[in-house]
């Protein structure tokens, strides 16, 4: 079987076949790469003080630090965009690799306990290690994704009928309840609710240069093992069983997956907080544009993950200027009728 003539993974057996389209990924990947270098200007330019494209190509390129805006540009408005560009891509890698690899429509990292055992786990840290260096906060946010992930992934897989898609989903919004339970108590006995709050509520405007070049090597290591193994996770797709027959070593091909998948989603929480429905949203239309090959979908979906961090974010600025409003609110405005309507979809599994 080829993998370019595969049923869609996730569709029942009345779906036609869906093929690769190589020529709509180019399409989507370089459309997307000039609609995010776009943004970014746009992202850059406007904000609490509107700055000119001119003075932001002088800034990037013939940077002045006596210069207000340039200082503006440089220290604050740069890394901001950068780094959502970096997150959204995260996002949506990790989700896809998720939903390739259980086979699961509804995968992802926030629905799914990685983002809520993060904010566990970091607000562990807030409370006992106030000062905690960034790097440090970044591994305890891999450790806390991988705690969430496991508890949810073992619950679900508990039930005597087995780990369908909807009971995944609701074993994820129980540890999630659970987890964000504790933080909150956490945070109101050791009084860092503040900064849980601002954690949790999803932004990107604290992100510095420290930040992106701490996190930057992680992820673009992730992002490029993630296309190493994008063969491998198209096959798997179709199914253990065929994936097996086709000599892959599943079990080692989903171990890589999961750790490829924590680096991503922890490094990106850590940086941007609990942002869900990005890794959920963005795969799914992928799949839809360019097929069901993984050596497409990956980088396909890390532009256009990219391209909707960018723009959310610039539109958190211009809703209600110049007062922000919590980026992941307008991406769950987005991400929750996109999950009603999955989950309708997969009512069958409950």
């Amino acid at each position: 079987m080829s993998i370019t003539e595969a049923t869609e993974p996730f569709a029942d057996s009345s779906t036609p076949k869906l093929r690769s389209r190589p020529a709509a990924a180019a399409i989507v990947l370089i459309g997307g790469l000039a609609a995010l270098v776009l943004g970014i200007a746009a992202s850059i330019s406007f904000g609490a003080a509107d700055i000119g494209l001119m003075t932001v190509w002088e800034a990037v390129f013939r940077f002045n630090p006596d210069l207000t805006a340039h200082q503006i540009i440089q220290e604050l408005r740069l890394p901001r965009v950068l780094g959502g560009a970096v997150v959204g891509a995260s996002f949506a890698v990790a989700g896809a690799l998720m939903q390739g690899m259980t086979r699961n429509p509804l995968a992802d990292s926030g629905l799914l306990g990685l983002n809520a055992g993060a904010g566990f786990v970091m607000a562990l840290c807030y409370a006992l290690f106030p000062g905690l260096p960034f790097i440090y906060l970044m591994l305890c946010s891999f450790l806390g994704a991988g705690l969430g992930a496991g508890l949810v992934y073992g619950i679900g897989s508990s039930a005597t009928a087995g780990l369908t898609p909807v009971r995944l989903v609701l074993a994820g919004a129980a540890v999630t309840a659970l987890l964000s339970a504790l933080s909150e108590g956490i945070a109101i006995h050791f009084n860092v609710a503040q900064n849980l709050a601002i954690w949790y509520a999803g932004g990107l405007e604290g992100t510095r240069w420290i930040q992106l070049q701490i996190i930057f090597p992680w992820i673009l290591g992730a992002l490029l093992a993630a296309m190493l193994l994008s063969r491998s996770i198209t096959l798997l797709s179709l199914g253990e069983e065929i994936a097996a027959g086709l000599g892959q070593r599943t079990e080692v091909i989903k171990l890589a997956g999961l750790v490829i998948v924590l680096i991503l989603a922890g490094a990106a929480v850590s940086v941007a907080g609990t942002i869900g429905f990005v890794g959920l949203m963005i795969p799914h239309v992928t799949r839809f544009l360019v097929g069901v090959d993984y050596r497409w979908i990956i980088p396909c979906s890390a532009v256009l993950g990219s391209l909707l961090m960018v723009l959310a974010d610039l539109a958190a600025r211009m809703v209600n200027p110049p007062f922000e409003t919590p980026l992941g609110a307008l991406i769950a405005l987005l991400g929750v009728p996109f999950f009603l309507y999955l989950a309708r979809k997969e009512r069958r599994g409950l």
